[in-house]
């Protein structure tokens, strides 16, 4: 079976506990976010990750400014003590920022421009909060206009309209989510944060045990009223308006800190790294639909499958980033998945979704899950704003 990577795949995966942002600042708010991936990068090499064996590292980011601005991936090297022949620098694709990271490595690795990458993301929503870079496809009304574009949450709401999806189907997916993610069991790919010897968190925020469809039920909505309709109007005549709204605060993601790490290499890494990898990455995608639509999850994962010569029928995991709840209800409707398979232990919804760091975690979680069930092949997939969406294709090998 031909691969779109021949070479390429991962040796370690790890990641951070989601942590919740508040209003009075969150568990990690205290963190900052050169310090959040570069306790990954220590505990990479407490597991045997010799820094010296690393060629670079790239790191995923939505919001590149202030702490988060400047080169954050060679900051966190040095903060971490590793040598300072490893470089280090950062890729912006907006809440598919993390995969970019990933996809970059694995295609440098499989080319032979490097050996072992260490990829990943990190997002301190806390510190630096969604929109503080105040790009000018949100902010100049003439760009806005020209490119379409709309807050997320009413690409949300459109998107759920356009396809069926109802407020019912998006409340009954979101009790869904907190209940799988309540009952998730633990994994040792979780790194527990600490800050001056004491641990501050080792398990995932969020997740509500007591989640009830009445309580979601009677949660208004967010963004049926939102002026941003109008030129949903301009740009796609004819679209449904669903005025009465389909999305609350209990359908969209939380607003979360955290951080992922990858090991990524070829196969000439295994004598490197001293061990073999577990996963391969077979296939991979970047593409992008008519914004505002959010359907991009499944055109990416269609593409990515074709690339790693499999079909959704050969998928044991799926792990779909929870960008609204219309999003793996739709991916998982165009791809005919099982629905037990898509994030079986919960997403955004109940757990957050820290932008750049997210596909890593998803990355994670679908390794998880695999070793859990025996599983072969992975999907993880994510929408972003203005149309874009991004898949990996992983195959377990231990």
């Amino acid at each position: 079976m031909p691969d779109a990577l021949p070479d390429a795949y991962l040796y370690d995966a790890i990641r951070l506990p989601r942590a919740r942002v508040r209003k009075a600042g969150g568990t990690l708010a205290e963190i900052p976010p050169y310090e959040l991936f570069g306790q990954l990068l220590t505990a990479l090499e407490s597991r045997s990750l010799s820094p010296d064996s690393v060629d670079d590292i790239v790191v995923g980011i939505n919001t590149t400014v202030g702490e988060q601005g400047g080169n954050l991936a060679r900051a966190a090297a040095l903060w971490a003590g590793w040598p300072d022949r490893v470089p280090g620098g950062v890729v912006s694709r907006l809440c598919c920022s993390g995969l970019d990271a990933v996809e970059s490595a694995a295609a440098r690795v499989a080319a032979g421009y490097a050996d072992v990458i260490v990829a990943g993301g990190v997002e301190s929503m806390s510190r630096v909060p969604m929109l503080s870079d105040r790009p000018a496809i949100a902010t100049d009304t003439d760009l806005g206009e020209r490119t379409g574009f709309v807050t997320i949450g009413v690409s949300a709401d459109l998107t759920a309209a356009t396809y069926g999806i109802t407020r019912a189907d998006l409340d009954a997916y979101a009790v869904q989510s907190h209940q799988r993610a309540t009952a998730a069991p633990s994994s040792d790919s979780v790194v527990p944060v600490r800050k001056g010897g004491t641990v501050l968190l080792d398990a995932d925020e969020g997740a509500r045990a007591d989640a009830n469809i009445d309580a979601f039920a009677a949660l208004p909505a967010l963004f049926g009223d939102d002026p941003a309709w109008e030129r949903v109007a301009r740009r796609l005549p004819g679209a449904p308006h669903p005025a009465d709204g389909l999305h609350t605060i209990a359908t969209a993601p939380q607003l979360a800190d955290g951080a992922s790490a990858l090991v990524v290499g070829n196969l000439r890494a295994t004598q490197t790294l001293g061990h073999p990898p577990i996963a391969r990455i077979v296939g991979t995608a970047q593409t992008a639909v008519r914004s505002p639509l959010l359907t991009a999850p499944a055109a990416a994962a269609r593409l990515a499958l074709n690339r790693a010569s499999l079909t959704a029928a050969d998928l044991d995991v799926v792990e779909a980033n929870e960008s609204f709840a219309v999003t793996p209800i739709l991916l998982t409707r165009e791809l005919g998945l099982d629905p037990a398979s898509v994030n079986p232990a919960g997403g955004a919804l109940a757990v957050g979704h820290p932008l750049g760091a997210t596909g890593g975690n998803l990355i994670v979680q679908a390794l998880d899950a695999l070793t859990r069930t025996g599983g072969e092949h992975a999907l993880v997939t994510i929408p972003a704003a203005l149309g874009l969406g991004a898949a990996v294709v992983l195959r377990r090998l231990n």
